[in-house]
């Protein structure tokens, strides 16, 4: 055997509590990675739509996840359709509600403030309530604490917590996350990962980087 299948919904014996993500993704503008979990008590399998919140087609702007990422309940990310137009006295959207506000509105102030996309690599493991705003990235291997919220990118392999998100500690010296960046085990081919997983789930790096040959 080699592990469970990356597209089973509930790969805890149906247990409706946890859901491989990717199988309840429809969105196109939203990527998750094989056997990236996230777990909900009640809601985890609406998770596009009570945990990617402000995600509108017409901005464009994409959520990346990883392979073998662990997301609590609560994980939310902030899309760039929350953004509002600050280069001007207010902030109000008076132009979305039409009926004559939308005469005159230029959009190029809101556009500027849009961020990109936002990705989380892979390995990654997310506590509960954390929250993203627009356009971070989430280097491979990374925790981010309970509640953190996060403004802006995260190291791999660092450690965030708090509000605003600061790095608390690196998992590894940097020789150490250099190697283990450049071994990538999440995208080994399952069967590989499964012979090695003694190494992968040790802390010995010279036997893991002899596996990777």
């Amino acid at each position: 055997m080699h592990g469970p299948d990356p597209d089973t919904r509930h790969p805890f014996a149906g247990a409706q509590h946890t859901v491989f993500l990717k199988t309840v993704i429809t969105r196109a503008t939203i990527e998750v990675g094989d056997y990236t979990y996230y777990h909900d008590p009640e809601h985890a399998a609406e998770f596009e739509d009570r945990n990617v919140l402000y995600h509108f087609d017409f901005v464009g702007d994409r959520l990346v996840i990883g392979r073998f990422c662990a997301l609590a309940s609560g994980a939310t990310f902030i899309m760039n359709g929350a953004n509002h137009d600050m280069s001007g006295f207010t902030t109000y959207p008076f132009n979305i509600f039409g009926a004559g506000w939308e005469t005159g509105a230029d959009l190029s102030g809101l556009e500027a403030g849009l961020r990109g996309d936002t990705t989380v690599g892979n390995d990654v493991w997310i506590g509960r309530n954390a929250t993203f705003l627009p356009g971070v990235t989430i280097g491979d291997g990374a925790i981010v604490g309970a509640h953190a919220v996060v403004g802006s990118d995260v190291p791999a392999y660092a450690v965030v917590a708090g509000n605003p998100a600061r790095v608390v500690r690196y998992r590894f010296d940097d020789a150490t996350i250099a190697a283990l960046l450049e071994i990538a085990w999440w995208n080994w081919p399952v069967e590989r990962i499964t012979r090695n997983l003694d190494a992968i789930r040790g802390t010995d790096l010279a036997r893991l980087r002899a596996c990777a040959g």
